[in-house]
Order: C-alpha cells, then sequence, then structure tokens
C-alpha cells in the first residue's frame, strides 16, 4: 500500500480489557477501522458504548490489550508512553468535553504550551494568532476562570490546533456547552479543520453534529455496530 493510500488510522482487531472489582471488564472488542485522510468521522452510542475509550485508544490515552492501532504508518500498541507523548505532540490534536486549560496559566499561556514544548520559536505569537481566530484574541489575558464554557472550550480548540495536528480527536467537544454556544463551537471546530486539512475524528450525542460528519460509526457494549454515510445515521 502506498503511503496516498495508507489510511490515516487504521485499527486491526483493537481491544480493551480493564480490571474491575469483580475481576476483568471488556470495555472493547476486536474493533477494526480504517480513517483516512482529511475525513470527519463520527461515533455514536449510548453512555457506555465504548465510544470515548475507543477515541483514547486512537490517541495513545489508553493501551490496548489486544489488537494494533496504527496511525500514520506508526503502531501505537508498540509504543511507551513518553514515545505516545511526543507522537501526539508533534502530529494530534485533543479536544474534551471538559475543557483540560490549565487554571494558573491565562488563556495565551494556555495555547503556547504545545507549542514552546514543541519547540516553537515564535509560540505566543502563533497562539495569539490562534485566538484571534477563534474570536477570543482580546481575552488572551484572562485566566480560565474569568472565561465562560463556551469561550474556555474555544480556547482548547485554539490549543489543539495550534500546532497544526494531522489528527484532531474531539471528546463530546459540545457536551458541556448551552445550545447557543455549542452551535458556535461546532461552526468553529469544522471551520478549522477545513482551514487544516486535519482528519477529525469526534465523539458525539449531537445528531445535527454526527450528520456533519462524512461517515459515522455507532458502538454498542464494545462492539463496532455500523458504518454509514453521516446522513443516514442521522435518520
Amino acid at each position: 500500500m502506498t503511503d496516498q493510500n495508507r489510511p490515516v488510522l487504521h485499527l486491526k482487531d483493537a481491544s480493551l480489557t480493564l480490571n474491575g472489582n469483580t475481576g476483568p471488564v471488556r470495555i472493547l472488542q476486536d474493533i477494526t477501522l480504517d480513517v483516512h485522510k482529511g475525513e470527519t468521522l463520527g461515533m455514536i452510542g449510548a453512555s457506555g458504548s465504548g465510544k470515548s475509550s475507543l477515541l483514547m485508544l486512537m490517541g495513545g490515552l489508553e493501551q490496548a490489550t489486544g489488537g494494533t492501532i496504527t496511525a500514520l504508518g506508526q503502531d501505537l500498541t508498540a509504543m511507551n508512553e513518553d514515545a505516545l507523548a511526543h507522537f501526539r505532540r508533534d502530529h494530534m490534536g485533543v479536544v474534551f468535553q471538559n475543557f483540560h486549560l490549565i487554571p494558573a496559566m491565562t488563556a495565551l499561556e494556555n495555547v503556547a504550551t504545545p507549542l514552546e514544548l514543541a519547540g516553537v520559536t515564535d509560540a505566543f505569537e502563533r497562539a495569539q494568532a490562534e485566538l484571534d481566530a477563534v474570536g477570543l484574541g482580546h481575552r488572551s489575558g484572562h485566566y480560565p476562570a474569568q472565561l465562560s464554557g463556551g469561550e474556555q472550550q474555544r480556547v482548547a480548540l485554539a490549543r489543539a490546533l495550534a500546532p497544526r495536528p494531522a489528527i484532531l480527536l474531539a471528546d463530546e467537544p459540545t457536551g458541556n456547552l448551552d445550545e447557543a454556544n455549542g452551535a458556535a463551537v461546532m461552526d468553529l471546530l469544522f471551520g478549522l479543520r477545513d482551514r487544516y486539512g486535519a482528519t477529525l475524528i469526534m465523539v458525539t450525542h449531537a445528531p445535527e453534529l454526527a450528520a456533519r460528519c462524512d461517515r459515522v460509526v455507532r458502538l454498542r457494549d464494545g462492539h463496532l455496530l455500523d458504518d454509514r454515510a453521516a446522513h443516514e445515521a442521522a435518520e
């Protein structure tokens, strides 16, 4: 397979089993899935179906206990924690439902931090440009506690996309927002994806968000049930 045809993400029989109080708990079972460059993939399913766990496997934030996961031609299942952290730093952006901003840092510092870690010389200039892009340039000196939920999520988006990642992972990015802020963040998310050409994989409960994806997969009880166009999944 040529590099041009190789999936950005390739999962083959990926499984995740964790130890619970009563013994092993099978979270994900035999997930086989390809995601291609520039694609937007939505992952839907009931709470507890394994959506967020699957996203964490894709980002190397959880280690698969079975099968293989390849991202950009690199085997994530063969990497240790340090190697995974470096891979995420260089190639992935992650947006969480709960923002995960650093409270003691300003919006500008939150966005600049991953750039500094990557050795970008103009980290603060780029961070300011990203805040401008999400409409928060005037709030760059504010701390997370001084920002609304919608503003915090926009800072989180700017932070995730500032390093220009090839892969963007989003876990319920509008889950903690009201309808108006959720719609604004959704528009920003897809606009920034188009601007930087990132491959977007997103967990969501929102039908309107899933409908904007190129493709949707559904999970139930740790199994991948189906794989279809977004407009069919939203019906």
